[in-house]
């Protein structure tokens, strides 16, 4: 062969070669590096989130003021600023704020392709508010009562919590997705529980087709993550139901789809404690046994080991993949938990509880 002829060939060579790693080197980049910066910020925040002993601490604060005093030195400290009064509401509104401001931070730091799946993760607090002012309104009860600080319609909410009939609610909500089941509930055509149901099932495929539309690694964590949390709801849907002695034909009409354990072995069984041992075959099982005799009595004791199990997973995967949108995803449950134990102490605290049951009650509430 000809010398020209091997150097063509070489050159070739080593051409499609520097071109494949060059591909590889941008695919690594592209995947991983957006994620570099927020990441490393989160971290950070991760070794800043509340301790246990700094619970027991809070605890011991007797009143709101003291309360509030002890987390001057913490990032909660901004949203207490503008507080008015110590009491409980005020509280309450200011911890709700910081943990829509966590969302927005997530929103703002992370790359373009993930973010959005946070926003849509807010969008449950417009599903909550929606269904709470709604059933409030129903009951007769003040509806601003139930309005949580939280979602991407909040004025919206607030604005059907000051309506004066429910017809002017549907005009409120004209335009939205939420529109159309409550105008069917306004017609009979569905009940409450139906109504409150819909909400949740269009949440959650909105989240399961962003998670589906994805790519690789972060296809395969927010799709979990989804399918993870509509487990959550739906085992907790039936094993209430099962507690209240209702029939797996009034129960199937309330579960979301999309989850990754199959129901059908639980709705047909008698009571709760054989729904439980159902239960215990599928990847749920050791969940349940580690607290099966607490949950026969309370199953807000299933839901806090459902949700510590999510956030166990989320560290595995952060685990596997450093790099990556599990990352965040895990500090927003983490902050959520956070936010949801300094409700409690505060709330505790306002009903005059001594501070060892203060700690006892707010740790069930972990």
């Amino acid at each position: 062969m000809e010398p020209g002829a091997v150097s063509g060939i070489l050159n070739t060579t080593l051409a499609v070669v520097f071109t494949w790693v060059g591909y590889k080197t941008a695919k690594i980049v592209w995947k991983y590096t957006p994620y570099s910066y927020p990441n490393a910020r989160i971290k950070a925040m991760e070794a800043k989130l509340l301790t246990e002993q700094r619970f027991n601490e809070l605890a011991e604060s007797r009143t709101l003021q003291n309360f509030v005093v002890s987390l001057e030195d913490t990032d909660y400290r901004d949203y207490f600023a503008d507080l008015s009064s110590y009491d409980i509401e005020s509280i309450e509104r200011a911890l709700e704020r910081a943990l829509a401001g966590t969302y927005e931070l997530m929103v703002k730091i992370l790359p373009k392709r993930s973010a959005p799946f946070f926003r849509l993760m807010l969008e449950e607090w417009d599903v909550r508010n929606i269904a709470s002012v709604v059933k409030a309104k129903l009951a007769g009860e003040p509806a601003s009562d139930y309005v949580v600080e939280l979602g991407t319609m909040l004025p919206k909410v607030k604005a059907m919590a000051e309506a004066k009939t429910m017809e002017e609610i549907l005009v409120i909500l004209e335009g939205t997705p939420y529109e159309e089941p409550y105008q069917k509930l306004l017609l009979g055509e569905m009940s409450l529980r139906e109504f409150e149901t819909e909400l949740y099932k269009m949440h959650y495929a909105k989240l399961l087709n962003y998670a589906l539309s994805r790519k690789e690694d972060e296809r395969v964590i927010l799709e979990e993550f989804v399918r993870l949390r509509i487990d959550k709801l739906n085992l907790l849907t039936v094993l209430r139901a099962k507690s209240a002695g209702m029939a797996a034909e009034e129960i199937k009409p309330m579960l979301i789809p999309g989850g990754s354990v199959k129901l059908d072995p639980l709705l047909h069984v008698d009571d709760l404690g054989m729904a439980l041992a159902e239960l215990d075959s599928t990847k749920y099982g050791k969940v349940i046994r580690d607290v099966r005799e607490e949950v026969e009595r309370d199953l807000g004791v299933l839901e806090r080991a459902l949700e510590r199990h999510i956030v166990e997973r989320l560290s595995e995967l952060n685990r596997f993949y450093p790099l990556s949108v599990a990352t965040p995803l895990g500090y927003v449950l983490q902050k959520e938990r956070e936010i949801r134990k300094l409700r409690a102490i505060a709330k505790l605290i306002s009903d005059g509880l001594e501070p060892e049951r203060i700690k006892e009650m707010a740790g069930d509430a972990s």
